[in-house]
C-alpha cells in the first residue's frame, strides 16, 4: 500500500493538524490487509474471533494485538471478539498505556503512534467509516472533501499501526473507502 496514493503529500488529520510527508520514506511495509465483509454482526465478531485465537496459537502475546474501531459507539463489537476468544483486554484511554499480556481495544483516534504486530480494524461499515453525522453536518462542498480527506486518513493511519497481521472487517454494505485497501 502506497501511502502517496491514499493521502498525497500533505495531509490533515482529524483535529485539522497538517503534515507534509514530501521525501518520507518507510522502512517497513505494512501486511496486505485481510478485509472481510458479513452478513451481521454476530458473524464479524464470530471471524474475529477466530482471528484472534489463530494469533494466539501462532504463540503472539496478547499485548501484541489491537483491536480498533472508529468511535466508542462500536467498542462493543471488539469487546465481544476478546470476550469470546478469552483474552484478557482493556480499553485504551488518552493515557494509550499498554499493558504486557493484555490486548489494547482502541477508537482510531489513538492509534496513531501506537504498532501492534496483529491488528483487527472492526465495524468498517458505510455510514461508520465515514461517519454519516460528520457528513451530514457540513454546509459545502470544500468542508464535505475536507470531511471525506480527514475520515479517509484516519482508517489509513489506524491500519498502518499493524505490522504482521491485518484484518479489516464490517457489515455488508462496507466503508467505500476498503477499496482502496484492496488495491
Amino acid at each position: 500500500m502506497q501511502a502517496d496514493r491514499l493521502l498525497g503529500p500533505e495531509v490533515s488529520d482529524v483535529d485539522g493538524n497538517r503534515e507534509d510527508r514530501r521525501g518520507t520514506i518507510s522502512v517497513f511495509n505494512g501486511p496486505v490487509p485481510v478485509i472481510r465483509t458479513f452478513a451481521d454482526i454476530a458473524g464479524e465478531v464470530a471471524a474475529v474471533t477466530q482471528w484472534l485465537l489463530a494469533r494466539i496459537a501462532e504463540g503472539m502475546p496478547p499485548h501484541e494485538i489491537g483491536i480498533f474501531v472508529r468511535s466508542d459507539a462500536e467498542l462493543s463489537r471488539a469487546q465481544a471478539a476478546v470476550q469470546a476468544a478469552a483474552l484478557p483486554y482493556h480499553v485504551l484511554d488518552d493515557t494509550v498505556e499498554i499493558t504486557a499480556g493484555i490486548a489494547s481495544l482502541c477508537t482510531m483516534h489513538l492509534a496513531k503512534g501506537l504498532e501492534f504486530r496483529a491488528i483487527a480494524m472492526m465495524a468498517c461499515d458505510d455510514e461508520i467509516i465515514p461517519l454519516q453525522s460528520r457528513i451530514e453536518s457540513v454546509a459545502d462542498k470544500a468542508d464535505l472533501d475536507e470531511v471525506y480527506s480527514t475520515e479517509r486518513h484516519l482508517l489509513y493511519v489506524a491500519c498502518t499501526r499493524a505490522r504482521d497481521h491485518l484484518m479489516v472487517t464490517c457489515v455488508d454494505p462496507g466503508s467505500e473507502f476498503l477499496e482502496d485497501l484492496q488495491r
